[in-house]
């Protein structure tokens, strides 16, 4: 029997991944570096089914019908290079080899090109969901060779979630879109995840709630507008209790770790000029969480004795949530505003509707406002940022309060909270029509020469004073929008 598709990398993504194709008809070949996972899996949870093991790369090459699809599983960076030098010399013109781990897009890129060169097709493929995901059927973000998509088409729209019907999975773009859109997707997740972290911190530091009311709380916002995967998973981290009774939330050290793609998407948001502050701050909250040591010593000279207490508890949850959906909003849109940005810088001709309803199900930012999303731009795909749709202006109007009253309450307890300023701080930018820039651009050119554009002249006429009477008149090059 020959397989449908291989997989390389039995970590907890890939073995679920496998058993998720063969659950859906797919024969599939299996490879792992440690030849032990191989064998320990086919005995295990892989017994009795269309899955092969094989102990070598050339071995699984041999096990798979043409053309060819062997997927990687492995960690992104230098795994995924060396694993394609090797597969390249076994493979036939016209295989396939598709990237299903988290790689950074440019790699993508570069991947793609090289591996055409040499007459086959590259599929670097965003997969998100998490181990249950990949068992029981994740969003899927494929881009890269487009020959190749209708190959591989039905295998993954097979094995990725359905939401009424459509699968969570659907062409991206050319080169890298795949990775792009998954990296912003878990930028989003950074700032989703930041956001809870900081509604919940204010919920037991400033209203003194216990974690079973807290899980209350959680518990019916998952039943309105903020239904998502994130809140449904903290309802259930409030409420698991170890052996003894005790939350074991209580006892998990304030340290958060990343694996990098939170701050890839802050970097290329950097280089597009997109700003992407809430997502940011999101990826700078867990480089101070992971600055414990420090803090534990900077707690016991920074005393501070909060000022400014809660009058109606009732009343400030509904601000929280409020608040929190707010943010919730900005965050998505500042996302989708890269997203376009660099799908019209790359020619991707991204379709952002469709991307939304990707997002649906499967993924961790599965949300239910995602219908939303998609409709917003599929009604208006010139949209120029998603709080421009009557919907979503709509409900920021309504919501911008107790963004405001939120925000404020936490600094004058001193309760950080970056994510829920910085969404606040950019709507504010953004509704405003006369920002401080002009003394900014003033001082660039007193100190630089930088030009600067005038309010009574047309736009892109720049012009550059000499604001001491000892610099002359020759002006340095004009600034980049």
């Amino acid at each position: 029997m020959k397989a449908t598709i291989g997989l390389i990398g039995l970590a907890v993504m890939g073995e679920n991944l496998v058993l998720n194709l063969e659950s859906k008809g797919f024969s599939v070949a299996v490879y792992n570096r440690s030849i032990d996972k191989v064998d320990s899996f086919i005995a295990g949870r892989a017994n009795g089914k269309q899955i092969i093991g094989t102990h070598s790369l050339r071995q699984l090459v041999e096990a798979l019908q043409t053309p060819r699809k062997v997927m990687m599983m492995v960690k992104a960076g230098q795994a995924v290079d060396d694993t394609i030098e090797t597969l390249l010399p076994l493979l036939d013109k016209g295989d396939i080899i598709i990237d299903g781990g988290n790689s950074n897009y440019e790699d993508s890129q570069r991947r793609m090109a090289y591996v055409e060169n040499q007459g086959l097709w590259y599929i670097g493929t965003g997969v998100s969901g998490g181990e249950e995901g990949a068992l029981k059927g994740p969003s899927i973000m494929p881009g890269g060779s487009v020959e190749a998509w209708e190959q591989v088409k039905p295998i993954l729209q097979s094995i990725s979630a359905h939401v009424d019907g459509i699968p969570c999975c659907d062409w991206i773009g050319s080169g890298g879109a795949g990775h792009f859109v998954k990296m912003v997707h878990n930028g989003i997740e950074y700032g989703d995840m930041q956001l809870i972290g900081e509604v919940y911190d204010l919920m037991r530091r400033l209203l003194k709630l216990s974690n079973d009311e807290m899980q209350a709380v959680f518990s019916e916002w998952n039943k309105g507008e903020l239904d998502s995967y994130l809140i449904e998973i903290t309802r259930d981290i409030l409420g698991y209790r170890e052996e003894d009774g005790s939350a074991l939330l209580d006892k998990i050290l304030d340290t958060a770790g990343q694996k990098g793609t939170g701050k890839w998407t802050g970097i290329s948001a950097l280089h597009a000029g997109v700003p992407l502050t809430l997502i940011v701050e999101s990826v700078f909250a867990r480089s101070v969480s992971s600055q414990k040591e420090e803090r534990v010593a900077a707690s016991k000279v920074f005393d501070f004795n909060p000022s400014a207490p809660v009058a109606d508890r009732k009343d400030f949850i509904e601000a929280l949530r409020s608040a929190l959906y707010a943010a919730k909003i900005i965050s998505y849109a500042q996302g989708f505003s890269l997203i376009k940005t660099a799908g019209e810088e790359n020619k991707w001709n991204l379709n952002l509707g469709g991307i939304a309803l990707l997002w649906r199900g499967g993924c961790i930012i599965r949300s239910a406002f995602l219908d939303k999303i998609s409709q917003a731009f599929s009604k208006d795909p010139s949209l120029k940022n998603l709080i421009l749709d009557p919907y979503f202006s709509r409900i920021l109007t309504e919501t911008q309060q107790q963004l405001r009253e939120v925000v404020a309450a936490a600094a004058l307890n001193g309760i950080p909270t970056p994510s829920l300023g910085a969404a606040l701080s950019w709507f504010d930018s953004y509704r405003t029509e006369n920002l401080p820039a002009n003394l900014l651009q003033a001082q660039r050119d007193y100190f630089g020469a930088h030009t600067y554009e005038r309010v009574d002249s047309p736009r892109g006429q720049f012009f550059h004073t000499n604001w001491t009477g000892r610099g002359g008149n020759t002006a340095s090059t004009t600034y980049s929008i």
